[in-house]
């Protein structure tokens, strides 16, 4: 094998075309998908940065609340912290939900391209 077979570009199998990437990013169900997709992820993003820095940052400033025993040594900022992990998980179940959703409009993306 030449070097220039290893980069040469591959061929789709034959009787199978390349989409039109254009006219599929141009498409309104393509762009549809995209605009729900970061309807969702933006705002789960910004959400949880903000949730997550919102621990060091309540520990830095307000020591004394943080510090407030719940219950025996467990204080605000333990209780805080494990709750993290919680919404992390809601987040990525509402995220599921979200994705069959998206697998459904993708898959009328990948049908009106074929068309």
């Amino acid at each position: 094998m030449k070097p220039d077979d290893r980069t040469a570009p591959k061929h789709s199998a034959p009787g199978r075309h390349e989409p039109d990437w254009q006219a599929l990013a141009a498409s309104p169900r393509f762009r549809a998908l995209v605009k729900a997709k970061r309807r969702f992820i933006i705002p789960a993003m910004i959400f949880f940065i903000v949730y997550y820095f919102a621990l060091p940052v309540l520990v830095g400033y307000a020591p004394a609340m943080m510090g407030t025993r719940v219950f025996g040594p467990v204080n605000v900022a333990y209780l805080f912290a494990l709750s993290q992990f919680f919404v992390a998980w809601i987040i990525a179940a509402l995220y599921m939900r979200a994705a069959a959703r998206f697998d459904r409009m993708a898959a009328e993306v990948i049908v009106d391209q074929r068309q």
